[in-house]
């Protein structure tokens, strides 16, 4: 669900009216932004606009940005921000933040954090200072429908994590309530892929276009991933293939795309095995998540593979949520 900050996002039904705490009065400052979930293209787009009455913990100017992070979850999966502007309390971004492969499910059962921080870098700081957050349920979004907020900052909550849980995978130290539910059943991230029968070829195309929320393997808090690709059972034909390997990133652009020869009746007899890896150099790759298209396969991924052997040169794009175990193979 990640992508670098974009100018701007789609302004379907904008809400005019902002909602929020709005109080001058608040000792942090208060936050303008707007939300939107494009319902069509499986994306959140967040776009930052102002900060107004920043206090930040020196006098004179600051420079700051806003962060954001999608809650529960891997902390640095889900983590944009925006550009930094320099020399103000009250800054002006205007940038748009976009989370890609959000779904309804997960604004059912997410939060967006919000942090407006002052910029480390510029100050010749280790870590950047957090000069206020707020947190927004995303079940209150309605689909293609702008809604605007101006709320009042909060302090950082921090609420440390059992001593049992893998703090070493990039998850947030902050989650709270939020994360109980899936602690245990943490994400491995999801991948969008594209299939079209091809009349023309004479067989399948497999378009492997990113992963989103990756679980991170690495001891940085990131993973080097790629994608492996094998039709089962082979027929002696070209069967597997792999993309090219993205350096320290969670959330991949591959645009890679893969061709299977054969008829249809044939191709739905088989399974197409999809796994995301970790590349390391020198050891054994490892296993991040995987999901499993056949005719046995169940939801989504039924109907993905159904309709794509079902109507020729018909390119069908989903989002597929990644399996902690790597997909099993059938006698």
């Amino acid at each position: 669900m990640l992508a670098p900050a974009i100018p701007s996002a789609p302004q379907l039904q904008p809400n005019p009216e902002p909602e929020g705490d709005s109080d001058d009065s608040t000792a942090l400052g208060t936050l303008e932004f707007t939300l939107l979930f494009d319902e069509d293209n499986s994306a959140l787009h967040c776009t930052a606009h102002r900060a107004k009455g920043l206090k930040p913990p020196a006098a004179g100017s600051v420079d700051t940005y806003v962060k954001a992070n999608l809650l529960p979850g891997a902390s640095k999966a889900s983590q944009l921000r925006t550009r930094t502007v320099r020399g103000t309390r009250e800054p002006v971004w205007e940038e748009t933040l976009t989370y890609h492969g959000f779904t309804c499910q997960d604004a059912g059962r997410k939060t967006l954090r919000l942090c407006v921080c002052e910029d480390s870098r510029l100050r010749r700081r280790r870590r950047a200072t957090p000069l206020g957050e707020l947190r927004v349920p995303l079940r209150k979004l309605v689909p293609n429908r702008a809604r605007s907020f101006d709320i009042c900052l909060e302090k950082r909550k921090l609420t440390k994590r059992p001593k049992s849980l893998d703090t070493a995978r990039g998850m947030s130290l902050y989650e709270e309530e939020e994360m109980e539910a899936e602690v245990f059943g943490e994400e491995r991230g999801r991948i969008l892929l594209s299939l079209c029968y091809s009349s023309e070829r004479g067989g399948l195309l497999v378009g492997v276009l990113r992963c989103a929320h990756l679980a991170p393997m690495d001891a940085n808090g990131y993973s080097d991933p790629f994608v492996r690709l094998f039709l089962h059972p082979s027929s002696g034909k070209k069967s597997k293939y792999k993309t090219s390997v993205r350096r320290k990133t969670l959330n991949p652009e591959f645009n890679e795309e893969f061709f299977y020869a054969g008829h249809r009746e044939e191709l739905a007899q088989k399974a197409l095995l999809v796994s995301v890896w970790d590349y390391d150099l020198g050891t054994a790759d490892d296993f991040i998540g995987g999901v499993q298209l056949s005719g046995r396969a169940s939801g989504e991924r039924l109907r993905h593979w159904r309709e794509c052997l079902g109507h020729c040169d018909h390119r069908l794009e989903l989002w597929h949520l990644l399996d902690s175990v790597p997909p099993q193979l059938d006698d």
